[in-house]
């Protein structure tokens, strides 16, 4: 019997001078525990001079959650946030009822050529949060959990996780880590949340028998143990948890459990009524669709 209930694959998007590839929200599922979204961001290189110029823009009732294996980005928002992130580290911005940021590639970086590999998560607010005040948490990479397995070293960057707490504040309950092999090596992956998904990184992956491959999300059978494996160097993250009792409507930047407070998004960020971001003069504007 697989352990794996369906796979998820990714789908290429140009963001403006470097590639993602989307693999959340998916045609055939939305979310996996509160995770509504997921872009793997590169690997990319960018010429001297040049990297990411994301300009503000708008979200509600999410928070996004950035991780970096390698470069690093600037990010500034409307709480008058400015903070630099690096591998290992983690930004987790708590939308609420509305915040705005940007991301960009900080200037030293650019003289010799930026590169930038990471991920992107969104974790839809549950209902009773999904219009509290905004919030950022940055957490450096020494603060996070970490165990040296065999041939492997687990890092939780969210949630609760193989008798591991990670000090992000989340909303409800979801396992987010980051596993990484340097040889031949076995890692458990216990059933103690109530949805799960495997996304590789780099590197082939067994589960059980199955094949893992880079750039699909593999989302498994619920309330089953199981044993990754693998015959040489590789990465991937396990994310998932409690999925919200609620359905999430998607649009753009804002994610809601209501199309009126998506519809009141939308009004507020074309009237210039969200707080503006300190020492940034652009805005991305709504999208015409």
């Amino acid at each position: 019997m697989s352990l794996i209930a369906e796979i998820l694959p990714a789908r290429s998007r140009d963001l403006g001078g470097f590639t993602v590839q989307r693999l959340l929200p998916a045609a055939t599922r939305q979310m996996v525990g509160p995770f509504i979204f997921l872009d793997h961001i590169g690997p990319a290189a960018f010429a001297p001079g040049e990297g990411v110029d994301i300009p503000p823009h708008p979200h509600i009732g999410l928070a996004t959650v950035t991780y970096l294996f390698e470069g690093a980005l600037l990010h500034r928002d409307s709480l008058g946030t400015v903070q630099e992130i690096h591998p290992g580290d983690v930004n987790w911005m708590s939308a609420g009822r509305g915040i705005a940021h940007s991301e960009r590639t900080p200037v030293a970086l650019r003289l010799d050529g930026a590169r930038l590999h990471g991920l992107q998560f969104w974790v839809a607010l549950p209902l009773e949060n999904e219009e509290d005040a905004p919030d950022f948490q940055h957490h450096p990479r020494t603060a996070l959990p970490r165990v040296q397995g065999k041939n492997y070293t687990l890092t939780l960057i969210a949630g609760r996780g193989w008798g591991l707490a990670s000090p992000v504040r989340t909303p409800c309950p979801l396992v987010y880590a980051d596993v990484e092999f340097t040889g031949s090596g076995c890692f458990p992956l216990p059933a103690e949340h109530e949805e799960r998904a495997l996304y590789v990184v780099s590197g082939s992956i067994s589960l059980e028998g199955d094949i893992l491959a880079p750039g699909q999300v593999y989302v498994l059978e619920k309330q089953l143990p199981a044993v990754l494996e693998t015959q040489g160097p590789a990465r991937l993250v396990v994310f998932g948890g409690t999925a919200l009792a609620e359905p999430r409507r998607i649009w753009w930047n804002f994610v809601a459990s209501s199309p009126a407070l998506i519809a009141e998004a939308r009004r507020r960020w074309a009237d210039a009524e969200f707080a503006p971001v300190p020492g940034e003069t652009e805005r991305l504007p709504l999208p015409v669709r």
